[in-house]
């Protein structure tokens, strides 16, 4: 197969290897054969290749570089290292929701296991914010805060795009403007009418400030086209197309249910106490570096965000981010 290939190592010729190397070395020439590469320049080129190092594959070096603090304090370095984890768990969460989302069909086994995956993600974001909360100097976080504006974590397009791949456009809509909203609505009207878009809202001249104007330059096209591929494959539509029985699974529904909870309270309320130790720290309230109405904007109680509507009871809808801030039912069966 081979032709006069030989493969050579301290004890001897190739004839003298195991068949499991040998094995190995014939699906490595089926693969590169089918991919129309000839493998006798792949193996000869391992001759010549370094071997793998720890600080190379994770770009160790790269990683440690991409701290760029705009002040001299010490506790600003803290800020950016904890928010760019953040947004590596963003990336581990998109790649797990991608793994469902694209997957047709899908077991219940293998949603719940993702599932379980993004929520001990949200689990670890929602208890670091004891990080947050005693990892850093009032005084030091009050003084740097002000070089960011207008820049927030409102910002973090990851965070965005997790909600778009979570659930349907209209459950992420601003309550005011939902009976306006359905699925001939165009994108871009929809887009317009997100809740997060009262964030963006200035409470003092009524326009929209630059914090939302500088986010919609960036990313608003990238938004529009994600929104549009995750509109039939979300989370949420993925659930309701499963077959009736699988939609009763008691441990797929109350992996979503802890999905739903962790993100859009548990992790809400982490957020916002944090905040709330820094910037009421003064003799008054500070305001937002993005120039929101924060401690209104950021409450679940008042975002209402509940990517899952039709797995929560009546109650449990009506008393959404004011009894269960905490915890939620874990269910027995579903009915």
């Amino acid at each position: 197969m081979f032709g006069d290939i030989e493969v050579i190592d301290q004890a001897g010729s190739f004839e003298q290897q195991n068949d499991k190397i040998a094995g190995i070395v014939n699906e490595l020439n089926e693969k590169y054969v089918a991919l129309g590469e000839d493998f006798n320049a792949y193996l000869e080129g391992l001759l010549h290749a370094d071997v793998t190092t720890y600080w190379d594959y994770i770009q160790l070096d790269t990683l440690l570089s991409l701290q760029k603090p705009k002040t001299s304090f010490p506790d600003e370095v803290v800020f950016i290292m904890y928010h760019q984890i953040n947004e590596i768990l963003f990336k581990m969460i998109l790649w797990e929701i991608d793994q469902v989302s694209h997957t047709e069909p899908i077991s219940t086994v293998k949603f719940s296991k993702h599932l379980d995956r993004i929520s001990r993600y949200f689990d670890m974001l929602s208890n670091s914010f004891t990080i947050m909360g005693d990892g850093m100097d009032v005084d030091q976080y009050m003084k740097f805060r002000d070089t960011l504006t207008p820049a927030s974590g409102f910002q973090s397009a990851q965070y965005r795009k997790i909600e778009f791949a979570s659930t349907e456009l209209i459950n992420l809509i601003d309550f005011r403007f939902r009976k306006t909203i359905d699925r001939n609505t165009p994108y871009t009207h929809a887009y317009d009418h997100l809740y997060w878009q009262a964030a963006g809202v200035d409470h003092k001249t009524g326009g929209r400030n630059k914090l939302v104007v500088n986010f919609d330059k960036r990313y608003k096209d990238e938004f529009l086209n994600f929104m549009q591929e995750y509109n039939t494959i979300n989370l949420w539509t993925k659930f309701k197309s499963l077959p009736p029985e699988d939609q009763k699974n008691v441990q797929l529904v109350n992996a979503m249910r802890h999905y739903d909870h962790t993100v859009n309270v548990k992790w809400v309320m982490h957020h916002l106490n944090a905040a709330k130790k820094y910037l009421n720290s003064g003799e008054s309230s500070a305001e937002a570096t993005g120039g929101s109405e924060w401690q209104k904007y950021m409450h679940p109680r008042y975002q209402r965000r509940i990517f899952f509507p039709t797995l929560w009871t009546e109650n449990e809808l009506e008393n959404w981010g004011i009894d269960n801030l905490e915890d939620h039912l874990t269910l027995d069966i579903v009915v």
